[in-house]
């Protein structure tokens, strides 16, 4: 019975010290989470910004613009300031946007024409000019149709060969590139490429030109036709490119008592070549600098 009483003590004995082990080997309850620290604030202002996404050549109501707070360490030159202009969301409304924004982006200037003109006069640099010229519906000019509105082409001029083609006696076509890297402001009546736009399709193709480009445009229309090629986005916004001009001369025809002047390119047969217009009898056009030769070399 001593020997019972015995066992017995020693397995409470040992059932204790295991609980005794198991409490103590337990996980310790994690500390209490410290309070998050209070965020620092940082110094903001207001800036006038885009409340939605805003299209080339749209014209801006108030709803299109709202105050947006800006860290004043992000400010950049040309950022309208709710605190130096409180009155800018009224005082531009009415203005059309030459240049597109996204929602939030902040609103400049430069990219907004407060003007009464047409939109696509607002939307032309200072200097420059917008031309049409003519292409196919079915795209064999205009890169298949896949030129959009704010692409960049080079213009091809393509044209009869008159001396070539009297020498050989068969029609013979050269073409040149003309100008390089042309933006392309509108497609028919398309000034903008729209979400998922794959194709614009249209009768004319209105380029962004200098004045002399344009003269030059309006002049190799009248001896040939022109085809656009697509310019690669990797290219960048690169300077246009110009070689020498091409050689123009006025010849004047009598036909009794009735003088007519016209504007051949040199390197053509004058007699079969087709007749362009010139400037009045006794001036001759002015050479057009920077481009290439639209002529036989």
């Amino acid at each position: 019975m001593k020997r019972a009483r015995i066992a017995i003590i020693a397995v409470a004995l040992t059932a204790g010290m295991a609980a005794a082990y198991l409490s103590s080997s337990k996980p310790q309850p994690l500390p209490a989470a410290q309070l998050a620290a209070e965020p620092v604030k940082v110094p903001a202002t207001e800036v006038l910004v885009a409340a939605t996404d805003l299209a080339l050549g749209a014209k801006l109501g108030a709803g299109n613009l709202k105050w947006l707070p800006w860290p004043v360490d992000g400010l950049a030159k040309g950022m309208i300031r709710k605190g130096d202009n409180p009155d800018a969301i009224a005082e531009n409304a009415g203005s059309i946007v030459r240049d597109g924004f996204v929602a939030n982006e902040p609103i400049r200037k430069e990219k907004l024409a407060k003007t009464d003109t047409g939109f696509l006069a607002a939307i032309l640099p200072e200097g420059k000019r917008a031309l049409a010229i003519t292409i196919d519906h079915s795209g064999s000019n205009s890169a298949g149709t896949l030129v959009l509105p704010n692409d960049h082409v080079d213009v091809i001029h393509v044209y009869k060969d008159w001396q070539a083609s009297k020498s050989q006696e068969v029609e013979i076509y050269t073409s040149e590139i003309l100008l390089r890297n042309i933006r392309v402001l509108a497609i028919g009546q398309n000034t903008e490429g729209k979400d998922g736009q794959r194709a614009a399709i249209g009768e004319t193709a209105t380029l962004e030109l200098d004045p002399d480009q344009a003269k030059t445009i309006a002049l190799v229309q009248r001896s040939g036709w022109l085809t656009l090629a697509l310019r690669s986005s990797a290219d960048g916004n690169t300077q246009q490119q110009q070689v020498r001009p091409p050689e123009t001369a006025t010849v004047t025809i009598m036909r009794g008592a009735k003088r007519e002047a016209y504007a051949v390119l040199l390197g053509q047969d004058t007699a079969a070549a087709p007749r362009v217009p010139a400037t009045p009898a006794g001036r001759n056009i002015a050479p057009i600098r920077d481009f290439p030769a639209l002529a036989r070399r």
